[in-house]
């Protein structure tokens, strides 16, 4: 009865604190994008913070041309998720705005936003229903066809054949019956279905082992085809490939390049990047890592 209690307590107060929380502000649509958008993103002269009194980001500038992929690196605290957080409107700008295809973001509504803007985070969420119906939750008008086929595109086929059911096999809401890695691949598929104009992706092989990192790796691949991606990134050996990797500290971007152009300046990248191979390697030579 005492852990009952304690655990009604905590759930009140988790309760109460979202009760007591300040409403969103109200929305003016002054804008609309077209069905299908460039996926142009400038940031102009942002500045967000949290709390008044600790500043995140202040006066962030940045241009993304239609169809790149931009990896965010840094180290926790530096403001890498709050950037695309504010992309998707989740927070309010305290300065500066952000322009989607010369569009004011804050002149659209957050759902038609939203619906320009596909997520694959790193915690997987399905729910209780068949393979097809978690995939088909991307684009809820799809066709079965369509199912497959961004089933296909995205590495999910190759597991789905193999089970007894196939696309009509019964998940539930915890998956336990598919492995970290499959749970991603469904999430990505559900991405690559919805078709969006931009793709933000919280770095979605750091659950999974080397093998399927690989097969998740390719999935990510097709989905950024065509289209303007944020990567943020926890593996640097996953991001080699990006147009433009941006590295923040403290809510600034203090380097932005290539990898080659980031590794030859020696800056803040290049000390992150050795740090963490070097860990990578000491754990293979000790044998932690087998």
């Amino acid at each position: 009865m005492a852990n009952m209690l304690q655990s009604a307590l905590a759930s009140a107060e988790r309760t109460l604190e979202l009760l007591d929380a300040d409403e969103q502000d109200t929305e003016t649509v002054r804008e609309h994008l077209p069905e299908r958008a460039t996926g142009h993103v400038v940031f102009e002269n942002v500045s967000f913070s949290y709390d008044p009194s600790e500043p995140l980001i202040a006066d962030l500038s940045l241009e993304v041309q239609p169809g790149h992929t931009v990896a965010i690196v840094g180290p926790t605290g530096a403001g890498k998720t709050t950037l695309v957080n504010l992309i998707m409107r989740f927070y309010e700008l305290n300065a500066g705005r952000i322009l989607l295809d010369g569009v004011d973001i804050t002149g659209l509504s957050r759902a038609e936003l939203r619906g320009h803007v596909g997520m694959v985070l790193q915690d997987a969420w399905l729910f209780n229903g068949s393979l097809r119906d978690n995939i088909r939750y991307g684009r809820l008008d799809a066709t079965d066809d369509e199912v497959i086929e961004a089933a296909k595109a995205t590495m999910v086929d190759r597991f789905v054949r193999q089970l007894p059911e196939g696309y009509d096999t019964i998940i539930e809401e915890n998956a336990s019956s598919l492995s970290a890695g499959e749970r991603q691949l469904l999430t990505i598929a559900r991405a690559f279905i919805a078709n969006p104009s931009l793709l933000i992706l919280d770095e979605a092989t750091s659950s999974v082992d080397t093998r399927t990192e690989l097969l998740v790796q390719q999935a990510m691949q097709a989905l950024r085809a065509d289209r303007t991606s944020f990567v943020i990134a926890h593996r640097l050996s996953t991001i080699r490939d990006a147009d433009t990797i941006l590295m923040m500290q403290n809510g600034r971007i203090v380097e932005q390049g290539t990898h080659e152009q980031l590794m030859a300046a020696g800056g803040a990248y290049f000390s992150l990047y050795q740090a963490q191979f070097a860990g990578a390697e000491t754990s293979v030579d000790d044998g932690s890592a087998v």
